[in-house]
């Protein structure tokens, strides 16, 4: 976590080992969540190890999957976090998962302690804006086809550890289909 504070060159070594005071390591087991759906987000984490999806319920009950987390990265009901309103996401582990943990409270401390805080934070908040807007975009704009190729080429973990009908959820096409694409593919 202290390297993947570091590449943002904003926190000084100080601040970084506030943070990583701050911080309270949970794991959680294959299965379990983050967080449900009804539940208001009092906390961020960053993933260690493991690997989280996100998902929310349809008008016809359907689970849609929008979202993978892997190590090394952020994960949180952002907008709950922030409105500290009732979520409509899930967000739960494919595996085993290490994550360490911070509290709304701890990170509104942070942010009135150094104004390096709150570049951070909008740092990170302006990377989840633009990764969202690539997804709206690759969903409405490119082919099924497409958008699978595209995780090929950027993201190709995601095909090792994701079961197939969590990927076409996340595709936004039937698993029949995604079978199909994967056969023309590799042909």
């Amino acid at each position: 976590m202290r390297s993947y504070l570091e590449t943002f060159n904003v926190l000084t070594a100080n601040e970084i080992d506030l943070f990583e005071k701050k911080v309270v390591l949970k794991k959680l087991n294959k299965g379990e969540f983050f967080i449900k759906e009804g539940q208001t987000c009092k906390e961020v984490g960053f993933v260690t190890s493991g690997l989280f999806r996100s998902f929310y319920h349809s008008s016809s009950e359907e689970e849609v999957t929008y979202c993978f987390t892997f190590s090394n990265s952020f994960v949180s009901a952002y907008s709950s976090f922030l409105s500290q309103n009732k979520t409509v996401e899930n967000i739960q582990a494919l595996t085993d998962i290490e994550i360490l943990t911070i509290s709304r409270n701890e990170i509104l401390k942070l942010e009135q302690s150094s104004t390096n805080w709150l570049r951070f934070f909008k740092l990170i908040a302006e990377q989840e804006y633009i990764k969202m807007e690539k997804r709206i975009f690759l969903l409405q704009k490119e082919t099924a086809e497409k958008r699978y190729r595209d995780l090929l080429i950027n993201q190709p973990e995601f095909l090792q550890l994701i079961p197939l009908n969590l990927l076409s959820s996340y595709l936004g096409i039937t698993q029949r289909h995604l079978s199909r694409i994967r056969k023309s593919i590799s042909n």
